[in-house]
């Protein structure tokens, strides 16, 4: 059976910290850090009940942070170079090693992660992690490299910018001055000559919002001529394709890429062949924010699903907060035509404010139509962040990050929500509010649907709206209106995006119905959100009736075997709200 991926992003430093004393700007020792080994078969059962099919473990492999290990061997890492102090997960420090943080025995880490993979693997979900190839944290070196391979930058030629066997580059005869305070004193970070950004900030100079932390990774490319020198193959992909490999090796399911439109895409081409022909079931999902890319990743690059965040998160944020029309989202599909399934949507993730926040919709509640829609619009994955199901808001300025809507991923910390789960999971003592549960069972309705029917891990789709845009009974602006359909089935889709009520008479036209080879008549429909059953008309000649809560959707689903006789003998649709009398 085809399955639609459905996705758990989580970062274990976060999700299993149970500290509710964190101070902002707190240390390892102040303020904790969950462990890998906190994430037991009880808690993956729970996550896998939402529809779970995988999770991403963010976060997995050693990065720049200001913990001290120098007793496990681990270099200490200069804090001036730091973002926060639990530092930026996208500043890998050693690709072949796990971060000492969230191991609950420092020396066993890559061990306790290897468990962490079988746990998962065997409560049914599939294992997905970073591979972050564009940058590195700036005091890169690697203790754990299998014998042979030697550390990135090892052997670079330092006096040229461009050399294509470097694996950085490199601003000659420059000390590294960031504006920034970069200490003084034996404490001072040093570094001559100083080295690119991972933003390709070419500059000994890299300002306060450049990635200062991170050193560019060179595959090939010369950026003082825009001149690409890929044969022979370069050091640098060699390097990567090494590392992919090891981590593939350890049974994970999956890669997600970081910044893929920042790497060249000839080496995707190369690499992903490479890794695929030893381990050919294994995926990989690509972070880009350029739509007209988007064919070529997928065509020559070989990505099996691609972001798509500029394209339909950007809309149905715009939507949500009334800056879009909900008619907009036919562009969405229409952008990605003959590539939907390949797909991943999601509304949150590490690197967006929470949906809740005061910077986005400022109430979790009124994610239903935009959960819908970005889950049921294709057959590709759908993807969810911690603690998104209990309505987090990141209310706390956790140090670094500050009070901005998102969750941090710089600081050490701890979030109420999670907590209040986790209680739940493992003493079974009940801690979650009652808001808390009743969104996350709205979570587990939808996620679970997408792969219990048919018509949406599988089925076809076709957009309403071009027939409904003069129609009075919806608003073009705050509904969204759709079918997905399969042999069999048909479900009718409607997502109401505005602040009051609505009773929809969805025109559903004859195109529809020859296309999918829908029959026509009178039959019974049951809401799978709400498992309501109502009388309801499905025809070209009568509109589609229902009534729709503020922030809310339907998905009616209409078994065909159970339509009966001519829809001119139907009769109406009880499902709408009676009429008020006019004053």
């Amino acid at each position: 059976m085809k399955t639609k991926p459905i996705i758990y992003q989580l970062m274990p430093r976060l999700f299993t910290n149970m500290n509710s004393r964190c101070i902002p700007n707190g240390s390892i020792t102040q303020n904790g850090s969950g462990k890998m080994n906190d994430i037991t078969p009880t808690v993956l059962r729970s996550i896998k009940e939402l529809g779970v099919t995988a999770v991403w473990y963010t976060g997995i492999i050693e990065h720049a942070h200001t913990a001290d290990y120098t007793r496990y061997g681990i270099p200490r890492h200069n804090p001036h170079i730091i973002k926060g102090k639990a530092g930026s997960p996208y500043a890998i420090t050693d690709y072949y090693d796990v971060d000492p943080d969230i191991a609950e025995d420092v020396d066993k880490r890559i061990e306790e992660f290897e468990a962490l993979i079988d746990r998962t693997h065997k409560c049914g979900m599939n294992v997905i992690m970073d591979f972050v190839p564009n940058h590195v944290g700036r005091q890169y070196h690697s203790d754990k490299a299998p014998r042979g391979i030697e550390d990135l930058g090892k052997d670079d030629d330092t006096t040229k910018f461009f050399d294509r066997d470097n694996n950085f580059y490199y601003i000659p005869r420059q000390l590294f001055a960031p504006s920034i305070d970069m200490g003084s004193g034996n404490d001072a970070y040093v570094e001559f000559p100083a080295k690119a950004t991972g933003n390709d900030c070419f500059s000994a100079f890299p300002g306060i919002f450049d990635w200062y932390e991170t050193i560019k990774l060179n595959y090939g490319v010369d950026y003082g001529d825009n001149t690409r020198h890929f044969d022979p193959i370069p050091d640098t992909w060699f390097k990567m394709l090494h590392i992919l490999r090891y981590w593939a090796a350890k049974g994970i399911d999956g890669f997600r890429c970081d910044m893929v439109h920042m790497v060249p895409l000839e080496f995707w081409h190369w690499a992903i062949a490479n890794v695929k022909e030893s381990f050919p079931d294994i995926k990989f999902i690509a972070e880009i924010y350029d739509v007209g890319l988007y064919r070529p990743f997928i065509d020559y690059g070989g990505f099996d699903y691609l972001y798509d965040k500029v394209n339909l998160y950007d809309t149905l944020r715009g939507v949500q907060c009334h800056n879009h029309s909900a008619a907009t989202i036919t562009n969405c599909w229409q952008t990605v035509e003959g590539i939907a399934p390949r797909m991943l949507n999601f509304l949150e993730n590490h690197d967006e404010q929470r949906f809740g926040s005061e910077q986005y919709a400022g109430d979790p509640a009124k994610v239903i139509p935009s959960l819908v829609v970005s889950s049921m619009i294709s057959t590709g994955p759908m993807m969810i962040y911690m603690a998104q199901e209990l309505g987090e808001q990141a209310r706390d300025a956790e140090g670094f990050s500050g009070y901005d809507g998102r969750t941090t991923i710089f600081d050490y910390w701890s979030l109420q929500t999670l907590r209040r789960w986790l209680t739940e999971v493992k003493t079974g003592e009940a801690a979650l509010t009652g808001r808390e549960k009743w969104l996350r069972s709205k979570y587990k309705t939808i996620l679970t649907a997408c792969n219990q029917e048919k018509a949406i891990r599988e089925g076809r789709f076709f957009d309403l709206m071009y027939v409904n845009y003069d129609n009075p009974s919806l608003n073009p602006h705050r509904q969204y209106v759709f079918l997905r359909s399969t042999e069999g089935e048909t479900l009718v889709i409607a997502a109401n995006f505005g602040s009051e009520s609505c009773d929809l008479l969805i025109n559903i036209p004859d195109h529809a119905f020859d296309m999918l080879n829908l029959p026509q008549g009178e039959c019974v429909a049951t809401d799978l959100l709400t498992s309501d059953t109502m009388r309801k008309v499905f025809s070209p000649n009568r509109p589609f009736e229902t009534f729709i809560p503020p922030y809310d959707a339907v998905v009616w689903k209409i078994k065909h075997r159970n339509i009966i006789g001519n829809d001119q003998k139907a009769a109406p649709s009880r499902s709408m709200r009676p009429k008020r009398a006019a004053k």
